[in-house]
């Protein structure tokens, strides 16, 4: 990334549909990184957007009865952007492929490479998924089975695949083999996870051949401006938007702050993309290849990937409509293991809620505040002297912050969860050991109370800040409970390097109960 900017990107979704939590899955995951990056201090910039090119949009827009552009405006307006307000997004940009600053920096971005003499006129004669959106080799097509009997399907996505011919521009995408595998083995972790490497280095290792990047059948995209009777290839143009919104062709000082991008966050099935034909392009035209592109697994439901055509595709407002958006960005990103394949359940989701969220964390902070309440009439009192039991839980917050951090950096939110749930569990189990309700019976126990509960309030603090990224909602409602606004300042401003310094609140603050962070619900399928 570039030194004064951390820069984040989900892959530019392809808007022919309404989004599933596949999507929202990326998207968060995205926001619990860079909001992290942000209580850091450092300078975030967060995109997601759409990309609305293509034959499958054409061909979903004329099914519709409807333009191709009134499609995709109607989708973006009334699907994609709402998903953000439903998740709870921070992004900074939401970029379009039909935006105007993305059609004039990809048609700059290719007569330059078209003037360098990276790009040729030819023939395409070979197959192609519409549904993929992706020129398929000879190798990679077999014949479909079950209800694709009768069909060729892509081995690389099973999606099916039409053979066509067409007078096309190609890249000499296969001048870039070799680059390409000395670009891997320099930078090792520019792929990852290992899995989604390994791949890479596979398919590339295979060959490369020279990639049609034009279509003359159809007109929905971007024209060629030196030949008007073709339009860019989706993919080619689409992955461009990570430059083009950022100031690629029209702010370059802009552009030279950001770029190279931090983490591409993208679905292993378009790892290749990313990973291959991007890092191409931009060898080709002299400018910086990103950090990392990360690929996530798939989600599965019942065994099953999920998608639409298999029935088994969840909306993200279904679970954010009965347990809130923070529910539903803590199960994402405690439940799965990011780089990885993982298994879904309306059960699983209501049962960690419950155990987790409401009994673990909300119930924690709920039944602190009250005994605040109680015995010192709402007024954080000043702790007394530290014992083992207070250093222990001082020595697992600390050790705690930093593994979460680490696993941050690691692209790994799901060990950062694990981390920051010992606090919560330490916590816990700090006051089952210390019985401040027991202790509040002994009058001249008093300090020792005081200490229990003040350890108690700083413990919630911290959760306050770490969890910030994760359940902002939550962590809002729990810093002002704790009373810590008027004497630290914002939660915003909370910075994660310096949290665990013990002893910030201060002594006084008004403590107050809050309403139920994750209050019990009670779910049709219980």
């Amino acid at each position: 990334m570039s030194e004064s900017t951390f820069y984040v990107t989900t892959p530019i979704y392809y808007v022919n549909d309404a989004p599933h939590i596949g999507h929202g899955y990326t998207t968060v995951m995205g926001d619990i990184i860079t909001r992290w990056h942000r209580q850091r201090g450092e300078s975030v910039w967060y995109t997601t957007g759409t990309d609305e090119h293509g034959e499958k949009v054409l061909r979903k827009a004329e099914a519709n009865g409807v333009t191709p552009q009134e499609w995709v405006d109607k989708l973006v307006e009334e699907e994609w952007r709402p998903l953000l307000q439903t998740i709870d997004v921070a992004n900074d940009d939401f970029t379009r492929t039909t935006d105007q600053r993305h059609l004039d920096g990809a048609q700059a971005f290719w007569i330059a490479l078209n003037e360098r003499g990276a790009v040729y006129k030819g023939e395409f004669s070979g197959f192609y998924s519409v549904g993929a959106e992706e020129f398929v080799g000879d190798d990679d097509v077999i014949d479909g089975e079950d209800d694709d009997a009768g069909f060729k399907v892509s081995k690389l996505d099973g999606s099916r695949v039409e053979l066509i011919a067409e007078e096309n521009y190609f890249f000499r995408l296969s001048d870039y083999q070799q680059k390409l595998l000395d670009f891997y083995e320099a930078n090792p972790s520019f792929i990852q996870p290992e899995s989604a490497r390994n791949e890479v280095i596979s398919f590339v290792s295979r060959g490369l051949r020279d990639l049609s990047i034009s279509r003359s059948t159809f007109d929905w995209g971007i024209s060629v401006p030196w030949d008007e009777k073709h339009i860019f290839y989706v993919w080619i143009e689409a992955l461009l938007s990570y430059a083009t919104s950022v100031g690629y062709h029209n702010d370059r000082e802009r552009f030279d702050e950001v770029w190279p991008a931090g983490i591409h966050l993208v679905g292993k099935d378009i790892a290749r993309f990313h990973a291959v034909i991007w890092p191409a392009m931009l060898m080709a035209a002299g400018e910086s290849v990103p950090h990392q592109v990360f690929a996530h697994g798939w989600l599965l439901v019942g065994g099953q990937k999920m998608s639409k055509s298999k029935a088994n595709g969840i909306r993200p407002d279904e679970i954010v409509d009965t347990f809130g958006s923070d529910a539903y960005r803590y199960y994402f990103a405690r439940a799965l293991t990011f780089g990885s394949d993982g298994s879904i359940s309306w059960e699983d989701i209501s049962a960690r809620y419950h155990a987790e969220l409401a009994n673990g964390f909300g119930n924690l902070a709920s039944r602190v505040a009250a005994m605040i309440g109680k015995y010192f009439g709402g007024s954080l009192p000043a702790a007394g002297a530290t014992t083992a039991a207070e250093q222990k839980v001082i020595d697992v917050v600390a050790e705690a912050v930093a593994e979460a951090d680490a696993a941050i950096e690691a692209v790994a939110p799901q060990d950062a969860l694990s981390a920051i749930w010992r606090i919560v569990d330490e916590l816990n189990g700090y006051l089952t050991e210390q019985a401040p309700w027991k202790v509040a019976k002994d009058d001249a126990a008093g300090d020792r109370l005081a200490t229990i509960l003040s350890t108690a309030a700083e413990g919630l603090r911290v959760l306050a800040v770490v969890l910030n990224p994760v359940t902002p909602k939550a962590s809002a409602v729990l810093w002002d409970s704790l009373g810590a606004g008027p004497a630290l300042g914002a939660l915003a401003d909370q910075r994660i390097d310096a949290v665990a310094a013990w002893g910030q609140l201060p002594v006084g603050a008004t403590i107050t109960k809050p309403a139920s962070l994750f209050p019990r619900i009670e779910t049709a399928e219980e």
